[in-house]
């Protein structure tokens, strides 16, 4: 009996019950219990407490005011965590720290502390924002970050001393740390054991805050850019421009290798450097529609200024996340109708979160079948 119950479908997945007076291929609202579900495993990634399982029963949590209410409640329970931990996890892939293995010899100063730092920086930065109710570019250009005694060493801040978190401003000393560009995990997941990529972080950069999804290389590319043995040492990025001389090989990389170039002078576990293989590092580069960079600053600008593009990153990547699923382009008119009602509260978090909540495709489900015949 106990191998039937968990074998059933219905124990694995998380099902909803579909109404008998709807037609099969009709959309319908879903539940006020189902929603209690939905809310909890979106915010919680558990299942519902007493206070949403009432209200569900009462048939009151599609009330908008009511609706509300809980999600701030939500928002505000420690459970909430869960979401902060597995939601950046997911867009951004701070996960992916704990597989990044930087080569021993080479950073000598980077071990397992420093790794849990860089996640744990993340996942406070991030709910600052959230539970601030902060518009979402400060997750661009905000001031502060938080950091321990082992990260405000390798980041090079002063008399921060111990094992526990706290906010730090970041002063012009260190506005190469504001916002996510700036942060060690990030720098680190979108480099090689051995060395920067320009070219994964140009194309992390552009598809994770701005939608672009540059071309993959064509097939039969040399794509190893190690040094030549018996040769003097060069920097990668004079590696990378002798690589690129090719017309095929540049039509793509002039699209992301400047973001990329922009980064360089944080190397492979996201300590700021100014100096590659003995030459001086060159952050500059230009935009394939002609924009020039000069280093972390400018990308960080170029992203604000493309603000429409970040707000629909985010917001795609909520939804996603809220109803787990990936996004279609028939789901894109929903995307923008959620952004432009959170544009009229500065993006403010919790404007974006209640238009994903508020949404079709989070309250309403489909029955199955067809319609026809």
């Amino acid at each position: 009996m106990i191998q039937r119950v968990l074998a059933d479908p219905e124990f694995i997945y998380r099902s909803e019950i579909e109404p008998d007076d709807v037609a099969p291929g009709s959309p319908y609202r879903i539940s006020d219990l189902e929603l209690a579900s939905r809310l909890s495993f979106f915010l919680w990634s558990s299942i519902p407490d007493e206070a949403l399982v009432r209200l569900g029963a009462e048939g009151r949590l599609h009330e908008p005011e009511v609706l509300e209410q809980q999600i701030r409640r939500m928002i505000a329970d420690p459970r909430s965590n869960a979401f902060i931990e597995n939601f950046t996890g997911q867009w951004l892939n701070v996960r992916g720290i704990a597989a990044s293995e930087p080569v021993v010899d080479i950073f000598p100063d980077f071990d397992s502390t420093l790794r849990d730092a860089y996640r744990r920086e993340i996942e406070l930065f991030f709910g600052s924002v959230i539970h601030e109710d902060r518009s979402i570019f400060d997750l661009l250009t905000a001031d502060y970050t938080f950091v321990n005694e082992r990260l405000a060493r390798h980041y090079g801040i002063p008399d921060v001393y111990g094992s526990q978190f706290r906010r730090v401003q970041l002063d012009s000393a260190f506005e190469v740390r504001r916002g996510l560009l700036g942060k060690g995990a990030l720098l680190t997941i979108t480099s090689q054991g051995e060395r920067t990529s320009p070219v994964a972080r140009g194309k992390w950069f552009l598809e994770t805050f701005l939608a672009i999804s540059p071309p993959e290389p064509p097939p039969g590319v040399d794509t190893d850019l190690a040094p030549v043995e018996g040769e003097a040492p060069t920097s990668l990025r004079a590696r990378l421009e002798a690589h690129s001389i090719s017309p095929s090989c540049a039509s793509c990389h002039t699209i992301f290798e400047p973001m990329g170039f922009a980064m360089e002078n944080f190397d492979a576990v996201g300590a700021w450097r100014t100096e590659d293989a003995g030459t001086t590092i060159d952050p500059t580069g230009v935009t394939s529609d002609g924009i020039p960079l000069e280093g972390i600053h400018s990308l960080r600008e170029l992203t604000v200024n493309n603000g429409y593009l970040f707000a629909l990153v985010v917001t795609e990547k909520l939804l996603t996340y809220a109803v787990g699923r990936g996004m279609e382009y028939d789901d894109m008119p929903l995307i923008r109708s959620i952004m432009r009602d959170a544009a009229e509260d500065d993006y403010r978090f919790s404007s974006l979160l209640m238009g994903v909540i508020e949404s079709p495709a989070f309250t309403m489900n489909m029955k199955a079948g067809s319609s026809e015949g």
